[in-house]
């Protein structure tokens, strides 16, 4: 028996994996003890807010919610009273200029968003924004994530919004008591783009707006229901007469329901504008001619 040892083995490489797990990291911010352990590369949503209470609310539940528990996607709230003034904590002022209300300082919006990691864009909802479509959150989906502010009171100091590049978004023509509720529905609207957050791919594939078109009408069982019966085209199973027919029904409620889509989705397609929309603009447009002897309600000819 040999006094010499044999030198021990190297040890095998460690085996690789499609993905890790983040590390934890210091933060003067204190965090949130129930934080879901999320996938390295997640697309993450960082949210700006003086109520990070109200997250992830609806955004934690179905198949967000578990797409959230999984680590798919990422939501990481920002109190902005942590960042806020003198004994109050206080993060706004009164307008310049006078005018009623508050308006949030450019000085604590900064130091939140200075400290925050902010991957992709940064975004304000605001009612002056650029409208949110589906191209904006397909756009939103392909990006690491986004960070969102939501605003209250009067809005925001301007010279923040221009220092820090931030772009400001509308959910609509409308305007609400803050930001938080139009900060989910663009996350909504992003995340289920995301890979493996819906069930079925083939969903994000088929619905509105998708291919500029609005959805075509959906049934299910019963066959018949209070005298109103499914189209005999969906029970054919005719795969070519089904496609063809939810074609036709998506053209037809998207040029009812909304010109300017169907004008854009004419566009490109590179047919021009419809016909009957133009000869129908024409007719709007065009004075009547006057029936012979018949003259206006003043009697003039």
């Amino acid at each position: 028996m040999s006094d010499e040892t044999e030198p021990d083995a190297p040890e095998p490489p460690a085996p690789s994996r499609s993905h890790g797990r983040l590390t934890i990291s210091a933060s003067r911010r204190p965090r949130d003890l129930m934080e879901e352990t999320r996938v390295k590369n997640a697309w993450r949503a960082t949210v700006l807010t003086l109520f990070p209470g109200m997250f992830p609310g609806p955004l934690g539940e179905s198949l967000l919610g578990r797409a959230l528990a999984e680590g798919i996607w990422a939501l990481e709230k920002v109190h902005l009273r942590d960042y806020g003034l003198g004994k109050h904590r206080a993060v706004d002022d009164t307008p310049a200029g006078g005018g009623p209300g508050m308006v949030l300082r450019a000085d604590v919006v900064a130091a939140a968003l200075d400290e925050t990691p902010r991957p992709g864009p940064v975004l304000m909802m605001s009612p002056r924004g650029r409208p949110f479509d589906q191209a904006m959150a397909r756009a939103l989906a392909e990006a690491p994530g986004a960070t969102f502010i939501c605003g209250r009171f009067e809005g925001v100091d301007q010279r923040v919004l221009d220092a820090r590049g931030i772009h400001e978004v509308s959910l609509g023509d409308f305007v609400m008591t803050g930001g938080e509720i139009a900060a989910m529905a663009l996350i909504d609207a992003t995340v289920r783009l995301i890979p493996r957050v819906l069930g079925n791919p083939e969903s994000v594939e088929t619905e509105s707006f998708s291919d500029g078109l609005l959805e075509a009408p959906q049934y299910t069982r019963p066959p018949v229901w209070e005298g109103r019966e499914i189209p005999e085209t969906l029970l054919s199973g005719n795969h070519a007469r089904i496609a063809e027919w939810r074609r036709q029904e998506a053209e037809r409620l998207t040029k009812e329901r909304r010109p300017d889509l169907w004008r854009a989705h004419r566009e490109r397609q590179g047919s021009g504008p419809d016909p009957k929309e133009a000869q129908s603009a024409r007719s709007r447009n065009s004075p009547s001619p006057a029936h012979p002897g018949e003259g206006n309600k003043d009697g003039q000819s």
